[in-house]
């Protein structure tokens, strides 16, 4: 009789595998939500970088055929065109508050070349040139 009595419980064996499979499981979802959360950041990169193009496409109609001679730099919080506001409150989306870090990589009257740095390939800096659009004219 004695060997149909059971002990209720788990032993601690068992206790310890679950709890570093579950360890295991949040690993992994951890990783995967930042990897997601950068790729967001990045798209909505490169989506903003194509609406600072269209507001200077604008500002190409705005000033009869010349762009605004942008000096090598970074972008302020507005894209002001001949006195007109044409593209406001550009912000990063990593930090929500400072303006973008995109670089105008060369800017005359005829044409420019606007980069953005990625965070997807691992060195984002806030001023490199993984994704770039130029002048349409």
């Amino acid at each position: 009789m004695k060997f149909l009595k059971f002990k209720k419980g788990f032993t601690l064996l068992e206790l310890l595998v679950v709890i570093s499979i579950i360890g295991i499981l949040i690993a992994v979802g951890v990783a995967s939500y930042s990897t997601a959360q950068k790729k967001s950041r990045d798209s909505r990169r490169k989506s903003d970088l194509k609406a600072i193009q269209n507001a200077m496409e604008e500002c190409y109609s705005i000033n009869n055929g010349a762009y605004n001679t942008y000096s090598l730099g970074n972008f302020t919080s507005n894209i002001i065109c001949g006195g007109t506001t044409v593209m406001s409150n550009v912000r990063d989306p990593k930090s929500g508050t400072t303006p973008y870090y995109y670089r105008v990589i060369s800017s005359t009257t005829s044409n420019y070349n606007i980069c953005a740095d990625l965070e997807e390939d691992g060195n984002w800096t806030g001023n490199g040139q993984d994704f770039c659009v130029s002048g349409l004219q």
